[in-house]
Order: structure tokens, then sequence, then C-alpha cells
């Protein structure tokens, strides 16, 4: 028999599968569920506790694979289909964190490029058109997952808020805002960084490679047609402060873009929520706090003013 991946982070909100799926196992296929099961909250737990990210169908189940996805996603944008804010959240969250593996995994690649941009375009709208989607895709608590991807999701979350907030109105400016998010920490793919480890605690020797990320990211992706000149300036970017103390190019803030600066600020209340195990709204004083003079500040105003409040319209 033929076996096909699938992303675990696909499979989400209750809905019932059509297609039995695997586990791989000493180089062996393993029953996991079978047709007419559901993954729910219990099994997701169990599975993300062992770090699994993909999954296995045979090849002949890929059409009902992608029916089960089409139909999860309608499920989860229409605000009539009877499902709670929480579960619609979890199937968005859980496609955004599926494109971004993808892409990052397969950056040379067009289709998969496309594919994050029109789901990072349906993922803006969801935000900008349901009230309690921001409250319930920032109350999620993913701190254990050791995956880039899902600190993507994290970051183009509070990013799309934060631009929203500062009167950004153009879509296709919040959209690649949004992508650029979600994708820019593929230098740590690349450079097959543990996210798990906490920068600030990093020796000397190990800290020198982990400033070395946002070059590696833009350098991967700079010559790729395909990725729009914004995304590959927040991969540079992401990481720098407008006082200059950033990295990898030290810039100060008239040099820097400032889609960029959105997703340096979030990044960086990210981390302070995962590292410190604190919630978002404690994780917003602490950024103010801590990071005055490195942002600009009315981006650490209405960041915390975002993790106090959640909510777009």
């Amino acid at each position: 028999m033929s076996y096909v991946p699938i992303r675990v982070s696909t499979l989400r909100g209750n809905q019932k599968i059509s297609f039995d799926v695997y586990v791989q196992v000493a180089g062996k296929h393993i029953l996991y569920l079978r047709s007419g099961d559901s993954f729910e909250g219990a099994r997701l737990q169990r599975l993300k506790k062992k770090n699994l990210k993909k999954m296995y169908i045979l090849q002949n189940s890929e059409g009902a694979y992608r029916n089960y996805m089409t139909q999860n996603i309608s499920m989860a944008l229409d605000r009539n289909s009877g499902k709670s804010i929480e579960d619609r959240s979890s199937i968005i969250q859980g496609a955004q964190q599926a494109s971004a593996e993808s892409l990052m995994e397969s950056p040379t690649s067009q289709m998969a490029y496309s594919s994050a941009k029109e789901g990072v375009g349906h993922f803006v709208n969801f935000l900008l058109t349901e009230n309690e989607a921001l409250k319930s895709l920032m109350d999620m608590d993913m701190t254990d997952e050791n995956s880039v991807a899902q600190h993507g999701v994290a970051v183009s979350t509070t990013a799309v808020a934060l631009a929203t907030k500062l009167g950004w109105k153009d879509q296709q400016e919040l959209t690649l805002v949004a992508l650029g998010a979600l994708v820019h920490d593929i230098g740590h793919v690349e450079m097959g960084y543990d996210i798990t480890q906490d920068p600030s605690k990093l020796s000397a020797e190990a800290r020198r490679s982990y400033e070395k990320h946002p070059i590696v990211g833009a350098d991967l992706v700079k010559s790729l047609r395909h990725f729009d000149s914004t995304v590959i300036n927040i991969i540079l970017e992401h990481e720098e402060m407008i006082n200059g103390q950033g990295f990898p190019n030290k810039l100060t803030e008239k040099k820097l873009d400032p889609s960029s600066m959105v997703v340096a600020v979030c990044n960086t209340l990210d981390r302070i929520v995962r590292y410190n195990q604190l919630k978002p709204v404690d994780a917003g004083k602490k950024l103010l706090i801590d990071m005055i003079g490195r942002y600009p500040l009315n981006y650490l105003q209405t960041l915390q003013k975002i993790t106090i409040s959640p909510e777009l319209l």
C-alpha cells in the first residue's frame, strides 16, 4: 500500500473524517483513527505532547482528505455554521500553521506561496469581521509547542491586530504583513534552531549563530520571484530595533520598513509570552516597560491595549 503524509495541524474542528489515518512507528504505518472518527480535544493534546507534525493516509484517500480540509475551512469562515468561535478559530489557526509549515519547507514552490497567501487573505478577513476571533486566537495556549510555524501564527495574529489599530486599512497591505509574520523565522527552519531555547540564555557562540537567522532566511527567498518584497523585508528586518540595537544590520527607524517593525514588536511579545509563561495581558505590560526606545512608542502602547482588550470591531 502507498501512503502520503498529512499535517496534524489541519485536523481540527471535531468534523468526522472520511478516511483512515495512520502514524509511522519504526518504519511501519499503524492505524490511529478510522473513517467516521473525529479529532477531538483530548486526541489533539496527545498528538501535541508527542510533537507529531505529520500523519499518513492511503494514497487513494487524498481526494477525501482535500474535501475534508475544504469543508473544514468553509465551516470555520461561515458564522452561521453553528460552530463556536473557539472551534472556528482552532480550524483557522491550524490551517495557517499548516500553510506556514508547507511554505517554510518548500519556499521555492510558487504553489505553496500562492496557497499560503490566499489562506492569509481569508485569515485577515476572519480577524476583521469576527469580533471575538482575535480574543479566541490569543487565548489559545500554544507555548508548549516546539513549532516555528505556530509561533508564526501567533505573531501574524497580533501583527494584523496592531496594524489595524494603527489605522492601516488596505487589505493587501495587511495580507502581506500577516504573510511576512507567518514565515518570518524561515531562517530558523533552514538552520535547525530549536525554538524552545530562550535566545537571551544562549552562550555567546550560540547567540552569534542565532543572530544569523534573518540573513539566512532572506537569502533563501530573495531571488524567488513569487515572494513579495514586503515579505522579504520582514524576514530580514524582524529582529531590528529603531535605536539600532537590533540585528543583523543594526538599522535605525528611518531605514526600517514599518511592516517589519509591526512584526518585530509582535515577535517580541510572543517571545515574552512563550519564555516567561505569561498571559498576553501580562506580557503586554512587560513589553511596554522593557522595550521603550527600542520600538515606536505608539506601537508598544497600542499592542498593550490589544492585549487588554483584544477586539478589532
